[in-house]
C-alpha cells in the first residue's frame, strides 16, 4: 500500500440524492456493505449530520462495536465518518464517499483513509489494504444493486 488512502469509483445509475439518502442512513449499511462484516447499528442512526455519532454492530471472527462520527458532510455530495472501536483504543479510518453527477449517472468514490489510523503501521504491512480493496468494490456492487429497485 503507498500512501494511506485506497479508493475505487464506479458509475452508479441513479441520482446523487438517492445514493446519498442511503449513505446517509446508518441503519442501511449493512444492505450494500461488501465485507459482510457490518450487522447493524446501535442508537439512533437517521438523518445523519455533521458531527453525528452512530454504533455499529461488527462481527470480523469474533462480534465487536465501534463508534462512527461524521467529520465530513456536503449534501449529495460527500460524506465520512471516522471509526473508533475498543473504548478508543483503536481506530481512527476514515470511510469516505464522494458523489458526482455525470452522464450516465453518478460517479461515487469510496476512500478508506488509515492517515489518523492507531494502527496504520500495522494496517499497511498486512494483508487488510487488500482485503479492503475488493471490500470495497463489493460495496460499490451493492449499492448500484441497492438504489437501482
Amino acid at each position: 500500500m503507498n500512501g494511506n488512502t485506497i479508493s475505487v469509483e464506479r458509475v452508479i445509475d441513479a441520482e446523487p440524492a438517492r445514493i446519498f439518502a442511503l449513505l446517509a442512513d446508518a441503519s442501511q449499511h449493512s444492505v450494500f456493505d461488501g465485507s459482510g462484516t457490518v450487522r447493524g447499528t446501535r442508537g439512533s442512526t437517521t438523518p445523519l449530520e455533521l458531527g453525528s455519532k452512530f454504533g455499529m454492530s461488527m462481527k470480523w471472527g469474533v462480534a465487536y462495536s465501534t463508534v462512527n462520527t461524521v467529520i465530513e458532510l456536503s449534501p449529495q455530495q460527500r460524506i465520512a465518518w471516522q471509526t473508533t472501536g475498543f473504548g478508543g483504543l483503536i481506530g481512527g479510518r476514515i470511510w469516505r464517499y464522494e458523489l458526482e453527477p455525470v452522464d450516465g449517472g453518478t460517479l461515487v468514490r469510496e476512500t478508506w483513509d488509515i492517515s489518523e489510523d492507531k494502527q496504520r503501521f500495522l494496517l499497511k504491512r498486512s494483508s487488510i489494504p487488500g482485503v479492503t480493496e475488493a471490500n470495497i468494490t463489493r460495496t460499490l456492487e451493492r449499492l448500484a444493486e441497492a438504489v437501482s429497485g
